[in-house]
């Protein structure tokens, strides 16, 4: 009895041993299926999670959106990827910012919220990220677009909305863009040299400017100024500038000269002494490229409107035509608005090749009419430019010839919308409705 009890013990032992053996085997057999697993599929896991779509609510809709919508360039950083890093982040760095010693968890991740901001505007902001075009409806619709890119810092995108207009003019062998004053940045101006001998200096050149993260090559600068923000005196052919514009304009001179690394015209002991750059009042004068009062040129191919009638400029100065085809009775300038001041202070006189009137393009042609002159430029007064378009020259100043660096700006006057005193612009007014 005793030898069989010990044969049952070791039977059960050994049974034991034999049942524990394969638990073990089986354990380690599920391990390895999961230490595979974790090997082959955690990886693939991780790549999912990092890019997936994220979820941001604006206004009152929630949004969808892929994680490289932002990478094209100007758009990114943003106010998302400022914002909302974690939910940008890449594997390497999955808390963008934040030191991850000491920590017990990891943080809350909240899904981004805008509620001050128009879910239908974000929609048309995504729908032009994926690169499709949008039907801009009007400027109230444009300045929505706009302001919102502005809000959520996609610099390139708010590039391709604004008001532009970019074409290749055959006669100047250019390619210009037309930008309105407010809208141009800092990066885009450039400015390139006229074309001159080489063993000569360049006698100017005209400013070009090229949209930031948008055009490949930059176009000849035609700025639009409006607002009512330009007089225009005739008898000196200089602009004066009020308001926004006289700061813009001054900033944009400021500009270029850094571009063409002119000194300040001011002795830097009278500058310090007067508190520095920033304490200078603004106007153009401050700047090494112009006068308070700007100079500007008007030839034969500018476009004029004058209180509502089209004026054209031929050898002795402007013309309109009336309804019947013929010149009207408004009286002209018998000066060439093309010519500018030289040395002396005096006005050149026109090349006597240039025709003496013009004409339509019509057989029918009524003789014109006989036309009122007036005696010199002075007795034309002075014009407010409604909205004037402007290419910008540099050239060297008719005061220093000969100087180093003695330059200035010119604008010469492309489309002009213009009033002459108090009473056209009160003839251009309307009545409430």
């Amino acid at each position: 009895a005793t030898m069989f009890s010990h044969e049952m013990e070791a039977t059960t032992y050994g049974y034991s041993l034999t049942h524990n053996s394969i638990a073990v085997s089986f354990l380690l057999l599920i391990l390895a299926s999961i230490s595979q697993k974790l090997t082959t599929e955690v990886p693939r896991l991780i790549s999912q999670l990092f890019n997936s779509e994220i979820f941001i609510q604006i206004g009152d809709e929630d949004f969808k959106i892929p994680r490289d919508i932002f990478s094209s360039p100007g758009n990114s950083p943003n106010f998302f990827t400022l914002g909302f890093a974690a939910f940008f982040a890449s594997p390497n760095e999955v808390f963008p910012g934040l030191a991850r010693l000491g920590l017990t968890r990891p943080p809350s991740i909240i899904p981004p919220s805008v509620h001050n901001r128009s879910a239908h505007i974000f929609t048309e902001i995504l729908h032009l990220l994926r690169g499709y075009p949008l039907h801009i409806r009007n400027e109230e619709h444009r300045a929505e677009l706009i302001r919102d890119c502005r809000y959520f810092h996609l610099k390139g995108l708010e590039q391709t909305i604004i008001l532009h207009h970019i074409s290749y003019n055959i006669e100047r062998q250019k390619s210009e863009i037309v930008l309105r004053l407010e809208d141009i940045r800092q990066s885009g101006i450039s400015f390139v040299a006229d074309v001159s001998p080489s063993d000569r200096s360049p006698l100017g050149g005209w400013v070009n400017y090229a949209r930031p993260f948008v055009d490949e090559n930059s176009s000849e600068l035609i700025i639009e100024i409006g607002g009512e923000n330009t007089k225009l005196e005739l008898g000196t052919m200089r602009a004066e500038f009020h308001g926004d514009a006289k700061a813009r304009i001054t900033s944009l001179f400021q500009v270029i000269a850094n571009k063409m690394n002119l000194p300040t015209t001011m002795p830097l002991g009278l500058m310090m002494a007067s508190g520095g750059i920033g304490a200078q009042a603004v106007s153009p004068g401050n700047t090494p490229l112009s006068e308070d009062k700007v100079k500007v040129r008007i030839e034969r191919d500018a476009h004029v409107l004058l209180d509502g009638d089209e004026y054209q400029l031929n050898g002795d100065g402007f013309e309109t035509y009336g309804d019947d085809g013929a010149f009207s009775d408004r009286p002209v300038i018998s000066q060439p608005l093309s010519a500018t001041l030289s040395s002396t202070g005096s006005w050149p006189i026109m090349d006597t090749s240039i025709p003496k009137h013009i004409t339509r393009p019509s057989s029918t042609q009524p003789p014109p009419r006989k036309r009122k002159r007036r005696g010199s430029l002075d007795e034309f007064g002075e014009w407010i430019i409604r909205k004037g378009q402007w290419r910008l020259h540099v050239q060297p100043r008719g005061d220093f010839i000969g100087a180093p660096q003695a330059m200035e700006i010119v604008l010469y006057a492309v489309k002009l919308d213009a009033v002459s005193g108090e009473r056209g612009r009160n003839m251009l007014r309307g009545f409430l409705s």
